[in-house]
């Protein structure tokens, strides 16, 4: 045996800390947990309801009843944070979307039953109308077709509907609109109905992404005509994120939103590094059923890939991740 160089330096060699999962789970600096994840509902009237959404894979309009009994399975899993969303018939839908404002309406129904059944439940209500508009925009529209809706009147709106579902049941409300002063809005007329212990999770920085397409058929809110490009953010703009984040948080956002987020981690990462509230980021449906699609053809791991993208958004600074594979990353979580 030789004896060794005494001049021999070691060198630092990464794989030394990727031997064996032991090891890995040890150094692994990013942590994502069941308490990050939000689970979205789409919620319809009805008893006994639970229809598939063809372009969903795993995800159903479910009636209030289905909902609830959704909810308890995923408290046992330790999931307890959900985001609900209404769907309403074609019959129940006009130009103002005054179906927002029905109590009975399913989201109203299902915040209600949670309450009344005292479930341990985190429940967020989005705030919007183009699940109850006739035309599918998020407000009231405008003259010009540029536009599209009309900012000014459409607050009004909002702010009658956040009163409503707080007075519902709602733990947070969440105004997806894109309206400008939306959250202003929000606020105000929450204080002025006794309500300023609600919470406002702002869609702050919500891009016109061509990755909505499948939520628009769980959520059957799909403009008729034109795009929401007025009022929506440009995915070619890298800096208007920030105009975006200091108006929300100077109207009063409690929280705030990326949307979409896996194409848009730069951006979620710029936010949370802007901001010390609390970042959420929408995993949303385009991003979900294209892996889900990769993963029917046998070019990915479902799980793995679930695991892997959703942990980017973690790592890129997201404290909640709202995303439709939440069920499942439960169980594989606590595997």
């Amino acid at each position: 045996m030789t004896d060794p160089d005494p001049t021999f330096q070691p060198v630092h060699r990464p794989r030394r800390l990727r031997c064996g999962s032991r090891i890995r789970d040890a150094v692994a600096d990013v942590n994502l947990g069941v308490g990050h994840l939000v689970l979205p509902l789409f919620v319809r009237a009805g008893t006994e309801l639970d229809k598939p959404v063809a372009s969903m894979p795993g995800v159903s309009q479910l009636s209030p009843d289905r909902a609830l009994e959704k909810i308890r399975r995923c408290l046992d899993l330790g999931l307890s944070k959900f985001i609900l969303f209404g769907v309403v018939d074609p019959a129940d839908k006009d130009a103002v979307g005054s179906a927002a404002f029905n109590d009975s309406n399913p989201v109203h129904q299902t915040l209600r039953a949670a309450r009344a059944a005292k479930l341990d439940a985190m429940l967020i209500a989005d705030l919007c109308f183009c699940e109850y508009t006739d035309h599918g925009h998020c407000g009231i529209l405008d003259d010009d077709p540029e536009i599209a809706v009309d900012n000014d009147t459409t607050l009004q709106g909002l702010g009658r509907q956040a009163v409503q579902l707080a007075h519902s049941g709602a733990d947070i409300v969440a105004p997806s609109a894109m309206m400008d002063g939306q959250v202003g809005a929000v606020r105000a007329a929450l204080d002025a109905a006794a309500c300023p212990q609600t919470p406002i999770l702002s869609y702050s920085i919500k891009y016109a992404s061509s990755l909505y397409g499948p939520f628009r058929d769980a959520g059957e809110g799909a403009p008729k005509s034109g795009d929401r490009r007025g009022y929506q953010m440009d995915y070619r703009r890298h800096r208007e994120w920030r105009t975006e984040l200091e108006l929300d948080l100077a109207e009063g956002a409690d929280m705030v939103m990326v949307k979409p987020a896996v194409a848009y981690l730069d951006i979620l990462q710029q936010v949370r590094e802007a901001t010390d509230v609390p970042v959420a980021a929408y995993h949303v449906s385009g991003e979900y059923a294209m892996i889900h699609a990769a993963a029917e053809r046998g070019w990915v791991d479902l799980k793995s890939a679930a695991l892997e993208t959703t942990t980017a958004i973690r790592r890129a600074g997201a404290d909640l991740i709202l995303t439709y594979f939440a069920e499942q990353l439960a169980r594989w979580l606590a595997d």
